[in-house]
């Protein structure tokens, strides 16, 4: 028992000389290299390239002919897809089947307060026409504040229920941050890949065009929907129809025109850039040229016509409710779109490079409307 034990202190000794001697050896500091060999550089980071750049574009293309009428009977060697000028490879192409994501993001202001027993009634319409028997949906209410009313659920009864219950709220509109919040859902669904397209991500909007109080810019929004392919559809609520509805008496004249529109000329001097177009309400306008200097100058203040806006810069429509369009036919016309368009999916291949992208979509047939978002904006990584 003895003779164990002395062995085993010996070896321990051993061992502990061995470290000692180990430790004597490490360098202090980072290994030099020796003469005539280059530094060995860290490798690199693969991710800083996917965490602004972008892998694929997955985009809803609708397509109608000359009376409006949806068109249904084209094929992927139809299309011809270019982003900056270079063509694209189609990589997943589809009419109408691939499933929906969709928030329904609707005002629950006190302005609109004579609506809001019309939108309780409209929750399924969402659910037939809009999100459809594969679809999920989820509700976002929106004035002062922003409320979740609904996680996404692919239950119809709940979204129904949900917009059942909508409650008016206070004189506040949060317009664009609710806008933000809808987005940043919708980009947790299913991201699509070449081998899977996921689901199509929507943001349905009603809403007064009108925004009061919101932290995020419209500009902000669209880029962030344009890398998340969100398209947003936007159904235009007017107070005047509210107004005329609840029969209430305000102090002074009745607007001659919906919110978001002015009737009153640009002032003078004023260059006529897409902002100040916008701004002052010149018929003129160009809408693309304004959502693509949007995204490019998130900083900057559109200031009117936002739902338009917001619907041109990612492919989607607007539906105005201020003459005889209806909420219900507004929504039902929505979701005839949704399932009688195109999805088509490409890996651009220059999708790390800075700045604007302008995507260009061509169809080999005469007398046919095409409508896809304009592009998209990479930014650079944030530090």
């Amino acid at each position: 028992m003895i003779k164990n034990t002395g062995k085993f202190a010996l070896i321990l000794v051993a061992l502990l000389a061995g470290a000692g001697t180990l430790r004597g050896q490490a360098p202090e500091g980072p290994i030099a290299p020796k003469p005539g060999q280059p530094m060995q550089q860290a490798p690199p980071d693969s991710r800083a390239k996917l965490k602004f750049g972008v892998s694929l574009v997955n985009m809803p293309v609708t397509v109608r002919n000359e009376r409006g009428g949806m068109v249904h009977n084209l094929e992927v060697s139809d299309f011809h897809i270019t982003d900056n000028g270079i063509e694209q490879k189609i990589a997943h192409f589809d009419l109408g089947g691939d499933p929906v994501s969709v928030v329904i993001l609707i005002e629950t202001s006190s302005r609109i307060a004579p609506l809001i027993p019309g939108l309780r009634k409209t929750g399924i319409l969402f659910t037939q026409t809009v999100m459809g028997p594969t679809g999920e949906g989820a509700v976002v209410g929106f004035d002062d504040a922003i409320d979740k009313l609904q996680d996404f659920t692919t239950s119809a009864d709940s979204i129904e229920n949900t917009v059942s219950q909508l409650q008016t709220g206070t004189s506040g509109l949060r317009l664009y941050d609710a806008m933000a919040v809808g987005v940043e859902m919708l980009s947790d669904r299913p991201q699509p890949t070449v081998e899977k397209p996921g689901r199509r991500r929507v943001l349905l909007v009603m809403s007064e065009a009108v925004d009061s109080g919101s932290e995020t810019k419209l500009g902000e929004v669209l880029r962030k929907a344009q890398l998340a392919n969100v398209t947003i559809y936007t159904v235009g609520l007017s107070t005047t129809r509210a107004e005329l509805r609840g029969q209430q008496q305000r102090n002074g004249p009745r607007p001659i025109a919906p919110p978001g529109i002015s009737t009153m000329p640009g002032p003078p001097g004023t260059a006529p850039t897409p902002s100040v177009q916008e701004a002052t309400g010149g018929g003129g306008a160009d809408l693309l040229a304004l959502a693509i200097w949007a995204v490019q100058h998130i900083k900057d203040e559109v200031k009117e016509r936002p739902l338009e806006v917001a619907t041109v810069g990612t492919g989607g429509a607007y539906y105005s409710t201020y003459k005889d369009q209806s909420i219900e036919k507004a929504i039902d016309e929505i979701g005839g779109e949704l399932h009688s368009q195109y999805t088509i999916s490409y890996a651009p291949t220059d999708g790390s490079d800075l700045g604007y992208h302008e995507i260009k979509v061509d169809v080999d047939r005469r007398g046919l409307q095409v409508r896809a978002r304009p592009g998209y904006y990479v930014a650079p990584p944030e530090n």
